[in-house]
């Protein structure tokens, strides 16, 4: 049986090593895989040994850390996506062999469900980030049987780890009077290099909107969990009232031909990374996203760091990085009319406009990630060295 190697007096003495559980590790897949990349660079600048476990892992040329693939299936309507299958034994004998000090799981997938029993077994410590509203897309569908479910196996699953980290205050209220305990705010934070006015093109903009239209971007995954009726609703009324503006779309998924079909006159890009995605965002002018399964929203701090106001939905976390009305506006959620109108009140006003992304910009400069992963790392630490002695003296109360 593995034992942690850690002790009170020892704790700074050792350098963590950390086992990782993750449904994808395509670079840039989604938000997830971008928070996971930069958590890596984190490890490496601070001597952290991991490894990190998942059923999609890039080539060992490319990656940036040690990464294993566990066997898997294809999810069904998302080919891009796969699901691990149950059980531990794939990654035992590596885990054995690794030593973890704590695991990290950062989907609630079989494969983090596996992690959290080897963890049990072996007397290490697990932690999770809370990166996927689930319950939500059931009720989402308005399936109320299985968004049941979702919650009663979420409360199952998160009950048996130390921690649970939730990137955004209203997400951290909803978790815990849904009962959900050992939680802990720990937001993302963002690049400010590399999301930044700077990266402003006029080249870029002058290909999507020639005619000097304002021009309003919606980022991310193009799937109906992220509210895109909503959007296509708002495009719709938009389109019926003002022509001085322009929708671009910066990602892809399995709905990308239906709303091409919805919003004939929206430019879609595609998947966007790296420099590509910071000149989109530095070109645009709004970003809207009417999203209400968010735990956090990656896009609404990259785009807020890039100088744009975001429009969001109140409900979800995607809102809780935005004060209404200073840097950005917090909408109705599903209200296509309500978007349409806060678009309206910054399309009017272009003093507004300037004000309030100045003030989203000074905003996410306060969001670094170094000073979010110091924070990570020293809770590791505590959490490790809490878990010994909690269960040591478990231990001595069966055994009396």
């Amino acid at each position: 049986m593995h034992v942690a190697r850690w002790n009170r007096k020892s704790i700074h003495q050792y350098p963590l090593r950390v086992a990782y559980f993750s449904g994808t590790m395509r670079r840039g897949q989604d938000g997830v895989t971008r928070v996971l990349y930069r958590t890596i660079d984190a490890l490496n600048d601070q001597g952290i040994e991991s490894i990190f476990f998942s059923p999609i892992v890039p080539d060992a040329k490319d990656a940036p850390a040690d990464m294993r693939t566990v066997p898997s299936i294809a999810f069904p309507r998302y080919p891009d996506y796969r699901i691990a299958l149950p059980g531990s034994k794939v990654f035992e004998a590596d885990l054995q062999q690794f030593r973890p000090d704590i695991l990290h799981i950062h989907s609630p997938c079989p494969l983090g469900c596996a992690a959290i029993h080897w963890g049990k077994r072996n007397n290490v410590a697990v932690v999770a980030t809370y990166h996927t509203h689930f319950a939500s897309y059931a009720k989402y569908y308005k399936i109320k049987a299985l968004e049941i479910f979702g919650w009663n196996y979420l409360r199952s699953l998160y009950h048996s780890c130390q921690r649970v980290y939730v990137p955004s205050i209203p997400i951290l209220h909803e978790l815990s009077t849904r009962g959900l305990e050992h939680l802990a705010f720990m937001p993302h934070g963002v690049d400010a290099k590399s999301f930044n006015p700077h990266h402003h093109s006029q080249k870029w903009r002058n290909g999507v909107a020639p005619d000097g239209k304002k021009v309003l971007l919606y980022a991310g995954r193009l799937v109906w969990e992220k509210d895109l009726q909503t959007l296509i609703g708002a495009y719709t009324l938009l389109k019926a009232q003002r022509s001085d503006w322009t929708l671009v779309l910066a990602g892809d998924g399995p709905v990308r031909a239906e709303l091409a079909s919805a919003m004939p006159e929206a430019r879609f890009l595609g998947s966007l990374s790296g420099r590509a995605l910071s000149a989109a965002y530095a070109s645009s002018d709004i970003l809207v996203f009417p999203s209400t399964t968010e735990t956090f929203g990656n896009v609404i701090v990259e785009a807020m760091a890039s100088g744009l106001p975001p429009i969001c939905a109140a409900e979800g976390g995607a809102g809780g990085s935005i004060q209404h009305g200073i840097n950005g506006f917090i909408t109705n959620p599903r209200d296509p009319s309500d978007i349409a109108r806060h678009i309206g009140l910054l399309l009017d006003d272009p003093v507004r406009l300037l004000r309030m992304g100045r003030a989203a910009r000074a905003y996410a400069r306060t969001q670094t990630w170094e000073s979010i992963f110091d924070r990570l790392f020293a809770d590791y630490r505590r959490v490790v060295a809490e878990y010994v002695p909690a269960r040591l003296r478990a231990r001595r109360r069966k055994a009396a």
